[in-house]
């Protein structure tokens, strides 16, 4: 057993087994939110611009757009507020980028 699945199975976290998604596709992220004793899931639409580290500090950037903002959360891939990542499109066209950070609108 590797070192993550045992911290997983000891914390009863879960785990994303493998990451299906590279930068440029959209994806839609449901995370756990805690209000008080409540907890609720919420669903963060977006593009991913980048995927970054390995192991268990691997982390990925996912941006959507509000009107003009363009908005950014970065979660880990171990994150026990992760409750899944589902996958709406892969990219057009292959990207070639592992950052795709052409995407962030400049500021006026």
């Amino acid at each position: 057993m590797t070192i993550e699945k045992i911290i997983h199975l000891q914390y009863n976290l879960p785990m994303i087994q493998q990451i299906d998604f590279v930068p440029g596709d959209i994806v839609r992220v449901h995370q756990k939110i805690q209000e008080g004793e409540k907890t609720r899931i919420q669903i963060f639409q977006g593009t991913v611009i980048g995927i970054r580290g390995r192991g268990e500090n691997k982390s990925f950037t996912v941006q959507k757009m509000v009107g003009d903002v363009a908005v950014e959360r970065i979660w880990q891939i171990y994150s026990p507020m992760l409750e899944r990542v589902e996958i709406k499109a892969h990219a057009k066209r292959r990207v070639r980028r592992a950052q795709l950070t052409y995407l962030h609108k400049p500021k006026k």
